[in-house]
């Protein structure tokens, strides 16, 4: 007999830890389907902005991770980069042993009964009350939804993360430079780390190849660096190959998101699964940890609901994955869109572009980042 679980999320990043975590917290078990056979802790770093905190603060894990980042900008608002496989290792420190389990691709999903049942790489079976799909921007539970694959911006991203053990001497701010075609930023973790992006629009319009290689990579973003000072440039310059990557940036159009299966019955997505965006807003981490708030609150509702029938349980799932989607549909088009638009604006070229850019939208750009982190998803609390 095939093994029942009430929960399982497929996918271990960051969004699939946050909702096992959130449901370990609200007295719900769940396991996680993770394809690789470690944590996915390659990647760089990432902004969390004041609504990643309060997330993070429902978690129970956000006095963690402050003593070890550097706060950015201003004493008003909670900005700060954190290293992806920090949190990720901090996520999985905090789940029962045996949530995880490595090595266990889904390759399908069929119906069975009330239940969906997952076969996995290996042949297995297992089948679930509950089936949330957290495995990013090719996310087979969004496929099983019928979401169309993420729409491609023809944009791309270099992106780095480097310690530089004597220390990098930078004030801790969000350093922004602007060029023909091209963007990038440096941004302090702490004392001694930094992250830094490239993104440039049309991207490797001359080497497909260059994406393969982390060395061809690093030689492409110092030689379109231009006029910096010497310290910048050492950064990108003493970043170790391994820590280098690049990333195709895609989003999902919102008009998806208004008419598209967000849950159906007992399934649902979240994280980029759900809404992939641009990082134009550094939203794209910061919304999946909004996410396992809002979602592990409705799934602990569900499952609290005097249900003494299998279809009784399977009703109130879905009437309460029907209350997350429709909470977190609109705040998501928002951010999507407002990405788009940020990221066309920072990169369009031109005279007048750059003029408007440079010296009258930068402050409202600017603004409107703080804004959109402007967010408070709760406590994890049954409502």
């Amino acid at each position: 007999m095939e093994p029942n679980e009430n929960i399982v999320i497929v996918g271990g990043g960051i969004a699939g830890l946050s909702v096992a975590l959130a449901l370990h917290r609200l007295g719900l078990k769940s396991i996680v389907l993770e394809s690789s056979d470690s944590l996915r802790v390659s990647g760089t770093a990432f902004v969390t902005w004041p609504n990643a905190w309060k997330a993070l603060d429902a978690l129970g894990v956000g006095h963690l991770l402050r003593p070890q980042y550097s706060r950015l900008f201003s004493r008003e608002h909670e900005v700060r980069c954190l290293k992806r496989r920090f949190l990720l290792e901090t996520l999985a420190k905090e789940l029962p042993e045996g949530t995880i389990r490595f090595s266990s691709k889904v390759v399908s999903i069929q119906k069975s009964g009330y239940l969906k049942e997952l076969i996995l790489i290996d042949g297995s079976i297992l089948k679930t009350k509950v089936l949330i799909g957290c495995d990013g921007v090719n996310s087979i539970v969004a496929k099983w939804l019928t979401f169309n694959p993420p729409s491609f911006t023809k944009r791309s991203s270099i992106r780095g993360y480097v310690d530089l053990k004597e220390g990098h001497g930078l004030n801790p701010e969000f350093l922004q430079f602007t060029g023909h075609g091209f963007r990038y930023g440096i941004v302090p973790c702490d004392d001694t780390s930094i992250y830094w992006f490239f993104m440039l629009s049309p991207f490797y319009n001359k080497d497909e190849e260059i994406k393969k290689y982390p060395k061809k990579m690093k030689q492409f973003v110092l030689s379109n660096l231009g006029q910096v000072k010497d310290n910048i440039k050492s950064i990108i310059e003493k970043t170790a190959e391994e820590d280098i990557i690049c990333s195709p940036l895609t989003f999902r159009p919102p008009w998806e998101l208004i008419y598209g299966n967000i849950t159906k019955h007992n399934v649902c997505v979240a994280g980029d699964a759900f809404h992939p965006m641009t990082p134009d807003i550094g939203q794209g981490a910061c919304s999946s940890l909004e996410d396992a708030i809002v979602l592990s609150r409705c799934l602990a509702q569900a499952f609290s609901m005097s249900a003494p029938k299998q279809e009784h349980l399977h009703e109130n799932i879905g009437t309460c994955l029907k209350m997350y989607a429709k909470d977190r549909k609109w705040r998501c088009i928002d951010l999507i869109s407002v990405a788009y638009v940020v990221g066309f604006v920072q990169q369009t070229e031109g005279k007048v572009w750059n003029f408007l850019r440079d010296k009258l939208l930068a402050p409202f750009l600017a603004n409107l980042m703080l804004n959109k982190s402007d967010f408070d998803c709760g406590l994890l609390r049954i409502s």
